[in-house]
């Protein structure tokens, strides 16, 4: 009896010692947004008591397994990617408040950017190498986890919990087993999706997404860290063959090897859920996502805690958590080191950016200094990574800059089912000695606008930085009297050709993040044929009306909308002041009362003022206001047709800068109007406008069609209105758009567009 005792005494202790020591590690597969069902598995996991001791991961799996294991709760995690900074970090879009407006170049229809390299005696055209681009990505990881990096001394086994992830060495297709260095970068190289994401370099080795080689990490944790139990958790689809017209299904074979997702009973447990109708990149369904992976956690609970004796209180993990986050340090920057520049100007105009006077500088302060800095277009990449200095108790920053290359070659345009169709190509090149030398030239060619500029513009690095810049510019306009037909147009001549020339020379300076001031010299030289009735014969000549004209001009501009087209976020603001002088000469067609030639100088100034806002209110829904207002002393030319030509003209939708429409040219107007935006995601909106246009002493038509000023200050106002849904592409928007004006004959015009309606600028 006594022996019978004993053993049962032995083997009541041998299980508590075993249940004591038993080990448990988690596996995370990849699967893009599918993957954010880990962190309800987590939750489920410590909602129960399970231990949680080793973390391997893949891709996404890598995200959520690395930030767990650098303390972040599941809640934290869940926030974080709801929040509208995770929807910035993975577009590469920029937020509003770091939109640096002063760098950005004059808009232009671009859809795609390519660079030309001299390598081994041979040029060649380089594509772009990803979609998103890595600056903000880069940053966040460098924001989200630095202090982690300290705190472990850049050693996976020290995190909170010990942590592996796994990237594939691009070059030799192997996998990559990552468990020290900069836990951030690690992560970045495990989630690095080619053409989706730019590829980085750790210690040599230039590292893609882990996924490509092995998805479901489990013979590395068992490998490395060999637990009692291994939980893994799948949610990636299973390789299948692809149809003929499944491209990204045809890539994703290509890409991805066979992954073995099995876990053999004796070594744990594996969990699995599915989903149908989200994709790779579907991260706004984290709540769906995160509820199905704490489903899937809850059916299979039992079966854990029948594998799995050992419990950790959540007290417990919660000190051991709030003890790991007090070794972090708080990201101070000191020493600022730049790499990948050779002009010592450059380098130390990258540095004063951020430091300016400052011995140490904040991450508020680092983050507008960087994000300036990448505004900067000779710069293509900066790449930050910090190090804890424990001698200064401050990190280190180490900037790793790609400059651009020295030549771009830029193409893009509009298609549309309206006769404003045109190409566009662009070339620049650039250099940097002391200061940054952009030079240019563009070609605009299409039925509607035509043009050709050639430029450049010289940046000053000093500590307020200002801009010289001049461009010669031809362009040429061809307005057609259309039906209103959306695929078959009746397209009869042009009515008015407008040439213009202009030679302008700029100087600007920034003021704060989203404003510049810019003042100007420009001569111009316009010439328009038109007819002066809209009736009109083939064989009938046009009446031509040429200009010459000295411009000054000072103006202030603020701008941080999201897109240069069908904006939903931001605003845009100018005040402007020109002064012109300049002499008509006027010769009659065969459609004018009268046949002589005339002349005449003119001497004045407008004043204009524009400001665009919109108002985000509720999560779907957008407002925008938009008011103009523009003042002059500008005398009548010689007939009604040129007087309304040199007018300015209030055109506040793509379609209208298309058309010439009398109603909405004025030499003083006031105008405006509301937009009503619903986005159905980021990318695609149901956008209503409606705009008013108030001209005052409005220009009227005497029978003998020349101009004279109305009596009434107000008389009339007009209209104009579009509904378009929009869908904004990675290279531009597609729209499908109603088009209304309060105008004679045409009122509706339907337009399929995809591109951009942009034109170079005019002299006036």
């Amino acid at each position: 009896m006594k022996k019978k005792s004993l053993v049962f005494i032995i083997i009541a202790l041998f299980s508590a010692i075993n249940s004591y020591g038993q080990s448990v590690g988690l596996v995370l597969s990849g699967g893009g947004a599918k993957g954010m069902a880990h962190i309800g598995v987590i939750r489920v996991l410590e909602e129960n008591n399970i231990p949680i001791d080793f973390i391997s991961g893949t891709s996404i799996g890598a995200i959520i397994g690395g930030m767990y294991a650098a303390g972040y709760t599941p809640d934290e995690m869940e926030q974080l990617f709801k929040s509208d900074d995770f929807y910035f970090w993975s577009t590469g879009k920029i937020q509003k408040e770091y939109r640096y407006y002063f760098n950005r170049p004059e808009a232009n229809p671009v859809w795609l950017e390519l660079r030309v390299a001299k390598k081994e005696d041979k040029v060649k055209v380089l594509p772009p190498t990803n979609f998103v681009p890595q600056e903000q990505m880069d940053f966040a990881f460098m924001e989200l986890l630095a202090s982690t990096n300290a705190a472990c001394n850049y050693n996976f086994d020290s995190l909170m919990v010990p942590f592996r992830c796994v990237a594939t060495d691009a070059y030799n297709h192997q996998p990559v087993i990552l468990s020290k260095g900069d836990l951030g970068e690690s992560i970045r190289a495990s989630m690095t999706v080619p053409l989706y994401f730019k590829p980085i370099e750790i210690e040599n080795t230039l590292l893609f997404d882990g996924g490509i080689v092995n998805n479901f990490p489990s013979d590395v944790m068992k490998e490395t860290f060999n637990p009692d139990i291994i939980i893994g958790h799948k949610v990636a689809n299973e390789s299948k063959a692809a149809e003929q017209d499944d491209v990204m299904e045809q890539i994703s074979n290509m890409l991805m090897r066979p992954t073995n997702y099995e876990i053999e009973p004796e070594d744990g447990i594996l969990l699995e859920t599915k989903f149908e109708n989200v994709t790779l990149l579907d991260f706004n369904k984290i709540e769906f996502v995160s509820n199905e992976g704490q489903k899937t956690a809850q059916q299979l609970i039992d079966s854990i805690k029948t594998r799995i004796s050992r419990k950790v209180k959540q007290e417990d993990l919660e000190k051991k958590r709030q003890s790991f986050k007090a070794k972090k340090p708080q990201l101070f920057f000191q020493n600022i080191q730049v790499e990948g520049v050779e002009d010592p100007m450059q380098r130390k105009f990258i540095i004063q950016s951020i430091k300016h006077r400052y011995n140490v500088v904040s991450l508020s302060i680092l983050k507008k200094a960087y994000f300036k800095l990448i505004a900067d277009e000779h710069l293509k990449s900066i790449r930050p990574i910090s190090r804890y200095n424990t001698e200064t108790g401050y990190f280190d920053l180490h900037l790793k800059v790609e400059p651009e290359k020295k030549i771009e070659v830029n193409i893009g345009g509009n298609i549309a089912t309206k006769p404003i169709n045109q190409g566009f190509a662009n070339i620049n090149y650039r250099y940097y000695k002391g200061r940054a030398y952009t030079l240019n030239s563009n070609i605009y060619f299409g039925r509607f606008y035509s043009s050709f500029k050639v430029g450049g513009r010289i940046d000053f690095p000093t500590r307020l930085p200002f801009y010289l810049a001049g461009y010669s510019t031809l362009n040429r306009w061809d307005f057609f009297s259309s039906s209103s037909e959306l695929f078959f147009e009746d397209v009869r001549p042009p009515f008015i050709i407008q040439d213009e020339y202009n030679l302008r020379f700029e100087m600007g300076l920034p003021l704060g993040v989203h404003t510049k001031f810019y003042s100007g010299l420009a001569f111009a030289n316009s010439n328009d044929e038109y007819y002066q009735t809209e009736i009109f014969k083939q064989e009938d000549d046009p009446d031509e009306t040429s200009f010459n004209a000295f411009i000054t001009q000072l103006g202030i501009e603020n701008n941080s909308l999201n897109y240069k087209q069908f904006a939903t976020e931001g605003e845009f603001r100018c005040l402007t002041a020109k002064y012109i002088t300049g002499k008509e000469g006027n010769i009659p067609g065969t459609t004018s009362t009268t046949t002589t030639k005339t002349s005449a100088n003119h001497n004045y100034f407008i004043l204009k003022a524009h400001s665009t806002k919109y108002f985000r209110i509720g999560k779907s829904f957008t407002l925008g206001t938009q008011a103009e207002a523009v003042f002059s002393n500008k005398s009548l030319f010689q007939n009604y047709r040129s007087t309304l030509l040199s007018a300015p003209g209030y055109y506040p939708t793509p379609h209208s800068k298309s058309l010439f429409i009398e109603n909405f040219h004025a030499n003083n107007y006031l105008a405006g109007g509301i937009k009503a935006i619903v986005e159905f995601n980021p990318s695609v909106h149901l956008r209503l406008e409606a705009y008013g246009f108030l001209p005052i002493k409005e220009e009227r038509k005497n029978k003998n069609l020349t101009a004279y000023f109305n009596t009434y200050l107000i008389d009339k106002y007009y209209f104009q209105g579009m509904a378009s849904l929009v869908y904004q592409t990675s290279v531009g928007p597609l729209s499908f758009s109603l088009n209304y004006y309060e105008k004679e004959n045409t009122n509706l015009y339907f337009t399929l567009n995809f591109g951009y309606i942009l034109f170079n600028k005019r002299g006036f």
